[in-house]
């Protein structure tokens, strides 16, 4: 009985897994700043930053599958829609009151991470699906956290 040849797995870029887990640092101080008891000013701020955040980081999300369509020359149309949904919710979550802006993006960030469970192994970069994992399930509780704490 043969066996298939083993698949080859890249190993993930040392930068980007420093990046991506620096890029949690705004997600958990916000979350945590939210639940210090800071006066009603400086915790409107931290909420206001943290969705402003987070919504950058959710059409960062959207914008990888720009970046996966530009690699075909004949690209499915879905990466080009989905990559903008996740701009236009973001961005309507960030002109939401914090308590229920905050939900809606640890939502998408559950959301953009069950959509790229399906769209990155047909795109070849499966491989980065664990680091998404841990960087979209910390960036979703500190949302959800906060918004907790609005």
């Amino acid at each position: 009985m043969s066996h298939p040849p083993p698949v080859y797995v890249p190993p993930l870029s040392d930068t980007a897994r420093l990046l991506g887990h620096a890029g949690l640092l705004p997600f958990v101080l916000g979350a945590l700043l939210v639940w210090v008891g800071l006066a009603p000013d400086l915790h409107a701020f931290v909420t206001l930053a943290l969705s402003a955040y987070a919504g950058l980081i959710v059409s960062f999300l959207g914008g990888i599958h720009w970046g996966l369509a530009f690699r075909h020359s004949a690209p499915p149309a879905s990466l080009f829609i989905w990559g903008v949904v996740p701009s236009l919710v973001a961005w309507l979550a960030v002109i939401m009151p914090p308590y229920a802006g905050l939900v809606v993006h640890g939502t998408m960030l559950v959301l953009c991470y069950g959509v790229d469970r399906r769209v990155y192994p047909v795109q070849g970069i499966a491989h980065w699906l664990t680091l998404r994992f841990r960087l979209s399930a910390v960036a979703s509780l500190a949302c959800f956290l906060a918004a907790a704490g609005t």
